[in-house]
């Protein structure tokens, strides 16, 4: 009696085990991959229609899941796209956090709940790796030299490999947790954005024969591995990163992440450099593409994408993996190097079909690549044309891993799951872009309104529509996704809808 007790004891158990993994399982608690890319136009890869670039791992990422065009970043630059990303409240209701310069103090708050927060409560460990340009230390700045905090890990990170700011911005070291990797404590680094620190150091703008890639606009202050930046540096030489191997690096750390936590659940933020300036692609790579270092960078972000993509796969976890590939913002050119991009661009559409691009209001400025795979559970190979915003991120993947979370949480952040997972997509009900200098447009089924702006219609350094302008503009983006007739004069009815449910969005706090 109590040996048949014992086995019917053991067989519960099992019956027990068994049904929460499949629980699981269809409930959905994969790993999350997100790979964020930096100045990736929607045109700039295959499965977006490009021909003169060849993407094979994005695109195979693609085939494997759902791609979305009409997918959008939060602003047309970095900073307010990742702020807005990782706290699920748009930037622009919160002052400081256009873009950020490199000794920036961390711009969001310790005291709040973020997206890889809300993921270790679900029980993710939760890792960063890659540029992050949202400000490290107290409102003092940061201490290069010493422990550098706050920062990710005091917002819900377990692990950072970090590009602190950018590639174009000193400082040009990598920050590991808390620490400057490679630092020699008798060589302290010192960084200053406003006076140079000393007369006598070499700078692009006083010594531009010591550059091996010219500045056109811009980004001619200190020079750090033949390059100069935005910012003065000194100090630090044994930590100073190379350009040419930034992707690998910052790859293999995020491939050693992948590898640590195969066992576990996991949320990994891949947020790469490329194609951001400088583009200083590795020798494998440099030259190959034939549109100069910004298509070789396209080259080498594919590559890392590949890399990411075997880890998964040598690891087992592609079926239990929910993996998104998408851009901070939309496509520039020349964005203050000399370095063939213009010369060389040829017949390649960066935006698309898209007008405008990074810093811009138009479409180019916030419709960005965006790819959502998860073998088994995405049905491959298809395209959703559902509205989708950044935004949504935070609470999407709090319904993914069943978090509850509040306004106060996050402002903006609507739960479109089933958009995201291609089950019953829904387009979300508007979307807000923000531009350069914080123009706001307002996207509703195939309507789109930009508010009047005092901004400038161009900026000149990189030849980029702004899309600024004193009087409302109106565009039907499903017969004018090029954004070219003006319809505001003709649709005033339209225009005062859509300005008053933009209003209502604004004062939403």
């Amino acid at each position: 009696m109590k040996l048949a007790i014992r086995i019917l004891h053991t067989i519960i158990i099992l019956i027990s085990v068994t049904c929460t993994s499949w629980s699981q399982k269809i409930v959905g608690t994969p790993n999350i991959v997100l790979i964020y890319t930096d100045d990736v136009g929607y045109g700039d890869i295959g499965a977006n229609g490009a021909k003169t670039i060849a993407t094979p791992n994005i695109d195979r990422l693609a085939t494997s899941g759902v791609r979305f065009t009409q997918a959008y970043a939060t602003s047309a630059t970095c900073t307010p796209s990742r702020y807005s990303l990782l706290t699920g409240t748009y930037a622009w209701r919160k002052r400081g956090t256009g873009i950020a310069p490199g000794n920036a103090a961390l711009l969001i708050p310790t005291n709040r709940t973020t997206l890889p927060s809300m993921l270790q409560r679900a029980g993710y460990t939760t890792g960063v790796v890659g540029k992050w340009h949202l400000g490290l230390g107290p409102q003092s700045g940061p201490d290069w030299n010493g422990d550098i905090k706050p920062g990710p890990l005091e917002i819900g990170f377990n692990y950072s490999f970090l590009i602190p700011a950018t590639g174009d911005r000193v400082p040009c070291v990598y920050v590991e947790n808390h620490r400057v990797v490679n630092l020699d404590p008798a060589d302290p680094i010192k960084v200053s954005y406003g006076p140079p620190l000393n007369d006598h150091d070499a700078t692009g703008k006083s010594n531009p024969e010591l550059l091996k890639m010219k500045f056109s606009h811009g980004h001619d202050q200190t020079i750090v591995n033949g390059v100069s930046r935005i910012g003065y540096m000194t100090g630090g030489k044994s930590a100073l990163w190379v350009d040419e191997d930034m992707a690998d690096v910052i790859t293999k750390k995020a491939v050693d992440f992948i590898d640590l936590n195969k066992s576990k659940k996991f949320f990994l933020y891949f947020s790469t450099h490329d194609i951001h300036v400088p583009r200083m692609p590795n020798k494998r790579f440099a030259g190959k593409s034939g549109m100069g270092p910004r298509g070789d960078a396209i080259l080498q972000l594919d590559s890392s994408v590949g890399d990411i993509l075997d880890a998964l796969a040598r690891n087992n976890l592609m079926e239990n993996t929910l993996i998104i590939f998408t851009s901070d913002n939309g496509p520039v050119i020349d964005d203050g190097y000399i370095d063939e991009a213009v010369a060389k661009l040829g017949d390649h559409k960066a935006a698309g079909p898209l007008r405008g691009g990074k810093y811009s209001a138009f479409e180019g400025g916030t419709r960005v690549p965006f790819i959502v795979s998860w073998k088994g559970t995405i049905s491959p190979g298809k395209v959703s044309n559902a509205l989708f915003s950044q935004i949504d991120f935070y609470a999407s993947f709090a319904a993914l891993t069943q978090q509850k979370v509040s306004n106060s949480d996050s402002l903006d952040s609507k739960n479109y799951l089933n958009t995201l997972l291609n089950k019953k997509p829904q387009s979300r009900e508007y979307v807000v872009q923000q531009s350069l200098n914080s123009t706001l447009s307002l996207i509703v089924g195939n309507w789109k309104y930009i508010e009047p702006s005092e901004g400038p219609v161009l900026n000149k350094d990189t030849n980029t529509e702004l899309g600024n302008s004193r009087v409302p503009q109106l565009y039907n983006l499903k017969e004018d996704i090029g954004e070219v007739r003006n319809l505001a004069e003709v649709n005033k009815d339209q225009v005062v809808r859509m300005k008053a449910i933009l209003d209502n969005v604004k004062i939403n706090r």
